[in-house]
């Protein structure tokens, strides 16, 4: 479900760093995060469309859930499962307010560390040739290409 267990530092981006480190629950963004990782969230960071974000559920907000950021819709962001067959996600519960989008996840440091943040330009630098014929290249550093519905 892409749930997550409270932070390990306490502070649910509420400390004096803008950072948490957020265990993942659940098979929901499977393959970019499995049940058990463990994830370092920037709270307050900017989202754009493609980034793996942590938010709280519009219907629940006991519950946070981290998503893949599809793009922005009246009302507020379009959240989607990497693993498509799981519908716990905005097709379920709709666009989710800004402010209930709690930040954005950097990287994954267990069970192997990857970067899941990259920049604008080095997203841009993987898209195009050369690199973009490397194959694998863009998704092991981070950059994410919407699969077809």
């Amino acid at each position: 479900m892409g749930r997550t267990e409270e932070p390990r530092d306490g502070t649910a981006g509420g400390g004096l760093l803008p950072f948490g480190v957020i265990d993942v629950a659940g098979p929901s963004m499977v393959p970019t995060l499995r049940d058990g990782d463990l994830v370092v969230v920037r709270y307050g960071a900017r989202i754009r469309p493609g980034a793996v974000v942590l938010f709280r559920h519009p219907f629940q907000q006991d519950l946070r859930l981290v998503k893949r950021a599809d793009g922005r819709r009246p009302g507020g962001w379009w959240l989607l499962s990497d693993n498509r067959p799981v519908d716990s996600d905005s097709r379920q519960f709709g666009a989710v307010p800004e402010e209930l989008v709690l930040g954005r996840v950097l990287l994954r440091v267990r069970p192997r560390p990857a970067w899941l943040a990259p920049s604008r330009l080095l997203e841009r630098a993987l898209l195009a040739r050369p690199l973009a014929r490397v194959p694998g290249l863009a998704r092991r550093c981070g950059v994410w290409l919407s699969p077809e519905p």
